[in-house]
């Protein structure tokens, strides 16, 4: 998209670092390096594109990270475009910070959210847009124009379950605090069942999502000689058919300069009734009760 504008895209990878003392890896562990970040930022730099809470990896990104990258925007004036789809999908001991809440950004933030993520309904496609008017009448005018039909039942309904949803925010029969602490418990059974088979979940701070890395786990993918085929594509193919456990590959969601670094990761999605939860770790209670490499 940003090349059918006539820009150039700069990507910034976040990187891991080791959770030590033989613990898992939590999301949190991955972090922008401050130096590179102010390095991307040039005369040229027009916005910026922020995911918090972040897909694929689940990283909530904190408030001292958030200062970080607003002062940038401010220094270059540049714009945010901020995805918080997942923004009420947290778990303990951490928090979700509007970027366009803290000094200087309101004027210069988009903020994306999502009711289909919100309210668990994402076959609804309804969705909203946050910021100042000097920045939504452009949205405005590329909806109208590309956009014919809208959903009308279902923003009705949407309507309404805020409505509701508002007057009972922060009390124990919200949907908002349910939500997260139903999420928590999948999370929590599901990185228990990866690491029985000797996988390594990166526990997630938010989303419905965990990635796990291969890098130490041994299977028998295929090698295909002349293929260019990311590894991750192929043990997914690979676990897919020989063990019925679907996932994505994590590398899908990185630029080309970037796929070889993070083939050894792939994505799992817990938002799952209990029935297929269960299914899931019978699956894996048998593939760690075989061999290394089975």
């Amino acid at each position: 998209m940003t090349k059918m504008a006539g820009g150039t895209p700069v990507f910034i990878p976040l990187q891991p670092k080791p959770a030590g003392d033989g613990k898992l890896m939590s999301s949190g562990d991955w972090q922008l390096d401050p130096k590179e970040l102010a390095a991307k930022f040039t005369k040229r730099t027009k916005a910026i594109v922020l995911n918090s809470p972040n897909n694929p990896l689940g990283k909530v990104f904190s408030r001292q990270e958030l200062e970080l990258i607003a002062e940038l925007c401010v220094k270059h004036n540049v714009l945010c475009f901020s995805d918080e789809v997942y923004e009420w999908v947290v778990y303990e001991g951490n928090k979700h910070v509007r970027i366009a809440s803290l000094p200087g950004m309101w004027e210069r933030t988009v903020t994306i959210g999502s009711a289909g993520k919100t309210f668990s309904a994402t076959g609804w496609k309804v969705g909203w847009t946050l910021g100042p008017d000097e920045l939504l009448k452009h949205l405005r005018t590329v909806h109208q124009n590309s956009v014919y039909h809208c959903a009308t039942a279902a923003q009705e309904a949407v309507a309404r379950a805020l409505q509701i949803e508002f007057e009972r925010l922060g009390k124990p029969e919200s949907y908002f605090v349910q939500l997260p602490k139903e999420l928590q418990e999948k999370r929590d059974r599901l990185v228990n069942c990866l690491c029985a088979v000797g996988m390594k979940p990166v526990v997630s701070e938010g989303t419905y999502y965990l990635i796990v890395d291969l890098t130490e786990f041994k299977a028998p993918v295929p090698v295909l000689q002349d293929s260019e085929e990311p590894y991750d594509f192929r043990f997914v193919k690979w676990m897919i058919k020989n063990k019925g456990l679907a996932a994505i590959p994590v590398s899908a969601f990185y630029s080309a300069p970037q796929k070889k670094k993070f083939d050894h990761f792939i994505r799992f999605c817990f938002a799952k009734e209990n029935g297929t939860l269960d299914a899931a770790a019978a699956i894996l209670q048998e593939w760690s009760q075989m061999k290394p490499g089975q």
